[in-house]
């Protein structure tokens, strides 16, 4: 079996490890030969947003899967026709990409189908949504990339030259307690499953620790919800489910990512169903289940200023923290604030030993 991934990232070789795990043949489509996805596995060079190359990896593959969601749609529509690809092996479908990745499109679709979700207007109508209100890009954009908080119309007026070049669009602010996050798996023939709802905390708009929800009926409302949100954009395969638990205490849905997410990297240590496995046997058809792990808690490993030797740091950590599995992504470069890699921590008080062998890696790492 041979499963081509458009995107050569931190993903995609997550992706590749689990596939040789199961004997799956998995290829990147790379930008070049020294992304993190081709240190581990087969890997074509080329653009995943031209449709040429992204045709000579359907050539090369029985299924196609995501490892971001700004591969154009219409790109890969190009891409099928040329290669000649069934569009029911490339997930998470034309149209559930389509409606995911122009994100006003996709709260459209939502608040059709009656998902719950902040109203969102083109930017140049920010009047109707009434302000504060946040802009977003209305592609792209991750990580508080592409978004911007208004607080007045005088500051929302200053901004306009965002959207002279490129589509944005305006948000209701939403008035949170926590964000949440919800990986779903959408099958072909109807069936859907998901993964337990986890708490992701943010820090400088960036994920910095993921860690299980405890309130079993707010799981099951929020699993619910990110089930929902799937169907109403019509995509397959795995998706991660980006929400709001409102202060009022309902939920609403931020994002839909039609991949493998941040969050759901716990679920390579938890001892049930990764994510990366059910990335690529949702994508043959084969998924039957989600097994159950034990609570887990991911956290970020970010790039820091006067990094030096990440061995040194890895053994360290690992003397000091036995229970802490520790995933680096292969990248050239580390900058500050760069994901790097992340660490998951299993069992009881998950989120404070995740952190406290996070510190001893940061400290071991920065150490002169």
């Amino acid at each position: 079996m041979n499963i081509g991934v458009l995107g050569g990232g931190q993903l995609a070789r997550m992706t590749a490890l689990a596939g040789h795990e199961m004997a799956i043949n998995v290829t990147s489509l790379v930008a070049n030969f020294q992304e993190p996805a081709a240190l581990v596995g087969k890997s074509i060079a080329g653009n995943f947003k031209d449709s040429t190359a992204i045709a000579n990896l359907m050539f090369e593959s029985d299924f196609v899967i995501l490892e971001n969601e700004f591969v154009p749609a219409t790109e890969v529509a190009k891409a099928m026709e040329f290669a000649s690809f069934d569009e029911d092996h490339f997930l998470p479908g034309l149209e559930g990409l389509a409606n995911i990745q122009d994100k006003l499109l996709q709260r459209e679709k939502l608040i059709a189908a009656g998902v719950p979700s902040p109203r969102a207007v083109v930017a140049e109508e920010a009047a109707d949504i009434g302000f504060p209100c946040m802009l977003k890009s209305r592609f792209g954009g991750y990580d508080g990339k592409g978004t911007k908080r208004v607080d007045s119309e005088s500051e929302y007026i200053r901004e306009t030259k965002r959207w002279s070049k490129s589509p944005w669009l305006a948000e209701e602010l939403v008035d949170f307690t926590q964000e949440l996050s919800v990986m779903v798996v959408r099958m072909r023939d109807g069936r859907t499953f998901s993964f337990p709802t986890m708490i992701t905390e943010q820090v400088d708009n960036v994920c910095d620790l993921v860690h299980p929800l405890l309130d079993h009926s707010l799981d099951n409302t929020a699993r619910q919800i990110a089930i929902q949100a799937v169907e109403a954009v019509n995509a397959y395969g795995l998706c991660g489910v980006e929400l709001f638990h409102h202060r009022d205490g309902t939920i609403l849905v931020n994002e839909i990512a039609p991949r493998p997410h941040n969050s759901g990297h716990y679920t390579m240590n938890w001892g049930g169903t990764s994510q990366f496995a059910a990335h690529l046997t949702s994508a043959m058809g084969c998924l039957s289940k989600i097994e159950q792990g034990e609570p887990t808690c991911m956290a970020n490993l970010l790039g820091q200023e006067n990094a030096s030797s990440y061995m040194y740091a890895l053994a360290i950590t690992l003397a000091e923290h036995p229970d802490a599995h520790i995933h680096w992504y292969g990248k050239a470069d580390s900058k500050p604030g760069r994901k790097m890699g992340h660490l998951n921590v299993r069992g009881e008080n998950c989120r404070e030993r995740a952190i406290a062998a996070r510190e001893t890696f940061y400290q071991a790492w920065t150490k002169q």
